[in-house]
C-alpha cells in the first residue's frame, strides 16, 4: 500500500515532498486538503496533525508532519543510500543547516507576506516582510559561493525546500538575475529536474492567487 500524503499544491513543503518522492521513484497515494477551505481544521485532520498544516504523511499508520521529517524519513525508509540525504555526517549536517535555514527563515519570512494577502484581505505587499525576504535571499546568494547546489555540489532534499519556497516567493519578489547570479544559476539547474512542471503549476496557482487579491501587477 503507497503511504498516503495530505497535501495541497499551491504549498511550497507540499511540494518539495512530492518532488522529492517522485525523485527517489516512490508511489505516494496523494490526498488533497484545500487549504483557501480551511481543510486543514477539520476534525479528523486535526487527529493526525494538531498543528493543522501541510504535509502529512501517513505510512501505514506512522504519522509523519512537517515537510523537512517526511522528506528525509522518505530517503530514509526508501532511499536507498541516496545522495539527496548522504549518509556522510559533515554532509547531511549541511542539509539539516539549510533545511533549518529554510523552515526558520526563508519559509517563516515567506509565510509572514503571503499569509496576509493570501488569508487576511491585504491589499499590499506588507513592506516589513519584503525587507526579510530580500535579506534571506542575500543569505541564500551567498550559500552557492562555492557550490552548486544549496549544500554542497550534489542535488539534496534542501534543494526542494527552498526551491519550492522560493518560486512562490518570486510572485512578489523576483529574482534579480543581475543582483543573485548564483541564485539565477541554481534555479535554471532545478529547472531541468525531472517533474519541474509541478512546482511551476503551485507558482501559477499562487501568482493567479495574488493578481486575484488585488491588482498586483499595476503597483
Amino acid at each position: 500500500m503507497a503511504p498516503k500524503l495530505y497535501w495541497f499544491l499551491d504549498s511550497p513543503p507540499a511540494r518539495a515532498v512530492v518532488l522529492v518522492a517522485k525523485q527517489l521513484e516512490v508511489e505516494l497515494e496523494l490526498i488533497e486538503v484545500n487549504l483557501s477551505k480551511r481543510e486543514q481544521y477539520k476534525p479528523e485532520f486535526l487527529k493526525m496533525n494538531p498543528l493543522h498544516t501541510i504535509p502529512v504523511l501517513d505510512d501505514d499508520g506512522f504519522i509523519v508532519t512537517d515537510s523537512h521529517a517526511i522528506m528525509s524519513y522518505l530517503v530514509l525508509k526508501y532511499g536507498n543510500g541516496s545522495s539527496l540525504y548522504p549518509e556522510d555526517v559533515k554532509k547531511r549536517c549541511l542539509v539539516d543547516q539549510r533545511l533549518y535555514f529554510e523552515s526558520g527563515t526563508f519559509f517563516a519570512n515567506h509565510f509572514k507576506v503571503c499569509i496576509p494577502v493570501l488569508y487576511k484581505g491585504e491589499t499590499i505587499v506588507p513592506s516589513e516582510g519584503l525587507k526579510f525576504m530580500i535579506e534571506a535571499y542575500d543569505v541564500l546568494e551567498e550559500y552557492f559561493q562555492n557550490s552548486n547546489y544549496v549544500a554542497g555540489d550534489d542535488l539534496t532534499i534542501a534543494d526542494f525546500s527552498i526551491w519550492t519556497t522560493i518560486t512562490n516567493s518570486s510572485v512578489y519578489l523576483p529574482v534579480d538575475e543581475n543582483k543573485y547570479t548564483n541564485i539565477s544559476a541554481w534555479l535554471k539547474r532545478m529547472e531541468a529536474t525531472p517533474n519541474s512542471d509541478l512546482n511551476k503549476a503551485g507558482g501559477d496557482n499562487i501568482e493567479k492567487r495574488f493578481v486575484n487579491a488585488f491588482n498586483f501587477k499595476n503597483q
